[in-house]
């Protein structure tokens, strides 16, 4: 009976060793990069086993190389070594109280998308450098090579310095625009809300502080979204042709005419990006350096 329970014990031992202790995974791996990375990694308190997974038959191989023939190599391969979603999604979907710290995706827009619609692994973003779980700048080039950025200070941004997933469709919405291009209110009210994209790929303050600053007024007339008529992936400043994709009967109405086709004047020379709106103040100083009108009351009444 002693001996039973000594085998048994000695059993229990071994295999909680295998299954709980990462030292056991060090036999092999002690000296090769996926260990050092893992080391110095967000998971680096997570078991091996807790991710990858081998059977008990795997096991005892390895074991048996490792101890008779002094084996310490790991191929072939064992287990299961690309991680499927379903292992993730347990601590980062469902929570589980053995790693209470893990951050939760369940609300991210981005994973609705790229896991449950698109039918991508996690670790075709997370972890393709291995155990590098945070995904590097421009990862998303790997899937969208054409989505190149054009525009001045603009060509090596993080892709998710501009996608958020505050937008269903995750296209930057105007604020998200404004976190460069506005002032400190903004970015304070973004970072606030601890949403990926300002969580861990905020723009760096020299980027910030580059960027063109702007103002958009409450009353402006042209309240939608940035990208309506600026393009990153194509041209980031808009020319007349994109105002006259939607004002197609503007340049033939009032004294549109006059200006555009008589004197090649664009619309942005009245019509102040962001504002738009001509006021009487600025028709009156446009006009009046325009034509040089002696009395501008006139001009502007008729």
């Amino acid at each position: 009976m002693l001996l039973f329970a000594a085998m048994g014990i000695a059993a229990y031992k071994i295999n909680d060793y295998f299954e709980n202790d990462p030292d056991a995974c060090m036999m092999c791996h002690v000296h090769d990069d996926a260990n050092k990375a893992w080391a110095k990694s967000v998971h680096r308190r997570v078991n091996c086993h807790e991710c990858h997974h081998s059977t008990k038959k795997e096991q005892v191989t390895q074991m048996y190389r490792f101890a008779v023939l002094g084996q310490k190599s790991v191929s072939p391969r064992h287990g299961n070594i690309i991680v499927a979603w379903k292992v993730c999604y347990k601590c980062h979907w469902e929570g589980d109280k053995k790693f209470p710290n893990a951050p939760l995706v369940n609300r991210s827009r981005y994973h609705a998308k790229h896991v449950f619609i698109e039918k991508l692994e996690c670790t075709k973003c997370h972890g393709y450098v291995i155990h590098n779980f945070l995904p590097e700048e421009r990862f998303c080039f790997k899937c969208h090579p054409e989505k190149d950025v054009h525009g001045t200070g603009m060509e090596k941004l993080a892709c998710l310095n501009c996608h958020t997933d505050r937008t269903v469709d995750l296209r930057p919405g105007r604020k998200k625009c404004l976190f460069c291009h506005g002032d400190e209110s903004i970015r304070k009210e973004l970072i606030a809300d601890e949403t990926i994209d300002v969580k861990y790929f905020q723009p760096s303050a020299e980027t910030i502080k580059k960027a063109i600053k702007i103002k958009v007024p409450a009353d402006a007339p042209m309240q939608f979204t940035c990208y309506e008529c600026h393009k990153p992936h194509s041209k980031v400043k808009p020319d007349m042709g994109d105002c006259i994709r939607c004002h197609r009967i503007e340049p033939t109405v009032g004294k549109h005419e006059l200006h555009i086709k008589t004197m090649s004047m664009k619309c942005i020379d009245c019509h102040k990006p962001h504002i738009w709106r001509v006021t009487p103040a600025q028709a009156k100083k446009d006009c009046v350096k325009c034509h040089e009108y002696k009395d501008p009351k006139k001009f502007i009444g008729s």
